[in-house]
C-alpha cells in the first residue's frame, strides 16, 4: 500500500490518540506509546493526560504516585515516562550505550568510579525501606556519605544511579518528583533480553508511533540499525508497511481504519505542549513540520522545543503563555500565516489543555 506524507502525519495522530479514541488512562497511554519524552515535567504531564478519557493532569500524578508510571533515563540519556514494568529490561538493553561514555564525563567532572559506588551506598542507605526522598535532600546525603555534588556532580551521580539501576524518579512531592529506589519502587518488572527486548521495544514503538520508518526507531531508542532491525523482524508479523515515496514504514493494522473513522478530528487544529511525541517522537519529521520552519521549533538549535499549533496534521506554527494571573495571556506565532478562524481559537483550546 502506498500513501503521502501528509496522510502520514495524520496516522500519526490517531496513532498516538493526539486524534481519536483516547487511551483509558496514564499507564495505557504510556505503555502504547513505549515512552513520552520527559525532562519538561509540566509538559509531560500535559501530554499524557491529553490522551486519555478524563484528559487529566491529575490523573497523570496518581499513576506516578501510584508506581504504574515512572519517570527516567532509559533511553538517549533523555527524561522520559514509562511504564513502570517497563523500565527494567529497557535500561538493561538500552543502556550500555549511554554508559560507555560515563567515564570521559565523570573523568570532567572530577569524579572517579569510586565516588560513584560511594554515591550509590549512600542513597541505598538513605533510601532503604521505602523512604523517599528529594533531589536537594539526596544530595545532601550523598555529600554527607563523603561525594563532592557540587557543580554538575549531583546531577550526573542521580543520572549515573538511575541509568544502572539504582534510583528512579516516582511520586510526586512539591511540584517535582521524590527518588526512590528502583527495586523497590517498581513492583512487577517485566524480564526481556537480548532481541526479545528489541522486538518488544520495535513493537510497542511502530504500533504507538507508526508509520514509522527503522531510522526512526533508531533515533528514538538512541540503538544501533542492527538492534532495530533485529526488535522489526520479531515485530513485524503483527505490522503493516506503506510506501511512502519509495521508503517503507510500519505501523499498527489498526490505525488506518482509525484514522477514517476519525479523520475530521485529525484534520482539525490541535495544540501541543513542547517536547511533544508528535513532534519529537521521529528522526524525519517532515511529513508534519516543513524543514524550512523547523529552526522555529527550536530557535538557535538549542535543544528546547516550543509548543506547536497543528492544523490538518501539520505544524504551523507556535504558541506560548505570558504573564501571570490576571494577565496571563496566549500567544500564536503562525510560520506564514493561521488558515481562517485558527488564531481565534488558540486561546480557548489553551485553556481547556490538561
Amino acid at each position: 500500500m502506498t500513501t503521502s506524507p501528509r496522510e502520514v502525519a495524520l496516522l500519526r495522530l490517531v496513532a498516538q490518540r493526539v486524534a481519536g479514541p483516547p487511551f483509558p488512562d496514564a499507564a495505557a497511554a504510556v505503555r502504547a506509546l513505549g515512552a513520552v519524552q520527559g525532562q519538561d515535567l509540566p509538559g509531560a504531564l500535559t501530554s499524557v493526560a491529553l490522551r486519555t478519557a478524563d484528559r487529566s493532569r491529575a490523573g497523570v500524578v496518581a499513576a506516578l504516585d501510584a508506581g504504574d508510571v515512572v519517570r527516567s533515563w532509559p533511553m538517549r540519556s533523555t527524561l522520559h515516562l514509562v511504564a513502570a514494568e517497563d523500565l527494567p529490561w529497557m535500561l538493561a538493553v538500552l543502556g550500555p550505550r549511554v554508559l560507555a561514555g560515563a567515564a570521559r564525563r565523570r573523568a570532567t567532572l572530577g569524579l572517579t568510579e569510586a565516588d560513584c559506588e560511594q554515591a550509590r551506598e549512600a542513597a541505598l542507605g538513605a533510601l532503604t525501606g521505602g523512604r523517599r526522598l528529594s533531589r536537594a535532600d539526596l544530595l545532601t546525603a550523598i555529600r554527607d556519605g563523603g561525594v563532592e555534588v557540587s557543580g554538575q556532580r549531583g546531577y550526573h551521580l542521580l543520572w549515573y544511579l538511575a541509568q544502572t539501576g539504582t534510583l528512579v524518579l516516582g511520586p510526586a512531592a512539591g511540584g517535582d518528583q521524590s527518588f526512590v529506589l528502583l527495586d523497590e519502587w517498581v513492583r512487577e518488572p517485566r524480564r526481556l533480553e537480548g532481541e526479545e527486548a528489541f522486538g518488544e521495544l520495535a513493537l510497542r514503538f511502530f504500533t504507538g508511533h507508526g508509520p514509522a520508518t527503522v531510522a526512526d526507531l533508531v533515533r528514538w531508542a538512541g540503538t544501533t540499525v542492527r538492534d532495530a532491525r533485529a526488535g522489526l523482524a520479531l515485530a513485524r508479523p503483527a505490522l503493516e508497511a506503506v510506501d511512502v515515496e519509495g521508503t517503507e514504514l510500519y505501523l499498527d493494522p489498526a490505525t488506518p481504519e482509525r484514522l477514517a473513522a476519525h479523520r475530521a478530528d485529525a484534520e482539525g487544529l490541535h495544540l501541543l505542549p513542547g517536547f511533544d511525541e508528535f513532534v519529537l517522537g521521529y528522526a524525519d519529521r517532515t511529513c508534519a513540520v516543513p524543514p524550512e520552519f523547523a529552526d522555529r521549533i527550536v530557535p538557535g538549535g538549542n535543544g528546547v522545543f516550543r509548543s506547536t499549533v497543528v492544523v490538518g496534521g501539520q505544524v504551523v506554527g507556535t504558541w506560548r503563555r505570558t504573564g501571570t494571573g490576571a494577565r496571563r495571556t496566549v500567544t500564536a506565532e503562525p510560520f506564514t500565516a493561521f488558515p481562517a478562524g485558527v488564531a481565534e481559537r488558540v486561546p480557548d483550546l489553551a485553556a481547556a489543555l490538561p
